[in-house]
């Protein structure tokens, strides 16, 4: 995607996640929420630890979250550990303290993302909880997380849901693209095969993607297998919120090829790192 879009989509997000913070009533700041063990207060400290560290990092500072993680855990950061510390160590503030914090962490990254030369917009890597990543894919993770953490608050906080094309589009974008690392971490290993994906509605698209890493399928491969159906189930299922065998029961999303294949990618994709 062309850089200005993306950094504005990026702003978008931003805006619509804090209105659905500012519209969320202040007694079910400590309901639980959908993420389980987690209250709707916790999602946002959450974000509040990991949008800090992604503006940080934007900025070419160290992570000081991440690094204090680190010292209180033998040199070693892996992600479920930071997340549950992150919260922890904000147990005793305010919620609102906690809504600013993140406020500023998320409008600091925004600029910091906006600011970024031309020329390094395509090249520089960052620190981040899985090693190194790209700047561009640091702001499309940012997208997906507002986004499937948003949709989690509203139904935390008896919010209607209000799913948007672009970051629908770019968590699907994004579990695509990390096909080989979701496969990965199952034991799995498909190296010379692809699948295809073809979404419709809201957040439509089409990729045809290869399983190993660093494998593009050349132009002219027949796919092993490919997927069909409604983009926003296939979201739901890469943000691991709805299991793939709801949608595949009720048709919102149909496999062919090799249909053993496709469903294994449904049941192991995900688009954030783990």
């Amino acid at each position: 995607m062309e850089r200005t879009q993306l950094i504005g989509i990026l702003h978008a997000e931003r805006t619509r996640l804090g209105r659905t913070i500012q519209y969320t009533d202040p007694s079910r700041w400590d309901s639980p929420s959908p993420c389980a063990g987690w209250t709707n207060r916790d999602i946002v400290s959450h974000l509040a630890a990991q949008d800090t560290a992604a503006a940080q990092v934007m900025g070419e500072e160290p992570a000081a979250e991440f690094e204090a993680f680190r010292e209180a855990n033998g040199g070693d950061l892996w992600v479920d550990g930071f997340n549950e510390w992150a919260i922890g160590v904000r147990a005793e503030l305010s919620t609102l303290r906690i809504v600013q914090d993140w406020g500023r962490a998320a409008s600091l990254l925004c600029e910091r993302a906006a600011d970024l030369p031309d020329d390094v917009w395509g090249s520089r890597r960052v620190p981040w909880v899985v090693g190194e990543i790209g700047v561009r894919y640091l702001v499309q993770s940012r997208i997906v997380e507002w986004w499937l953490h948003g949709e989690d608050l509203r139904e935390g906080t008896g919010q209607e849901p209000n799913p948007q094309h672009w970051p629908v589009h770019l968590t699907c974008d994004m579990g695509v693209r990390m096909l080989p690392y979701a496969l990965g971490l199952a034991g799995l290993a498909f190296p010379g095969m692809s699948v295809q994906v073809d979404l419709s509605g809201m957040g439509y698209g089409s990729w045809h993607w290869g399983l190993a890493p660093r494998e593009s399928p050349a132009e002219d491969k027949k796919p092993d297998a490919w997927i069909e159906g409604r983009a926003l189930a296939f979201a739901l299922v890469a943000g691991r919120r709805i299991a793939a065998d709801t949608y595949l029961d009720d048709g919102n999303l149909v496999v062919g090829g090799d249909e053993e294949l496709a469903a294994a990618i449904l049941r192991h994709i995900r688009a954030y790192a783990e």
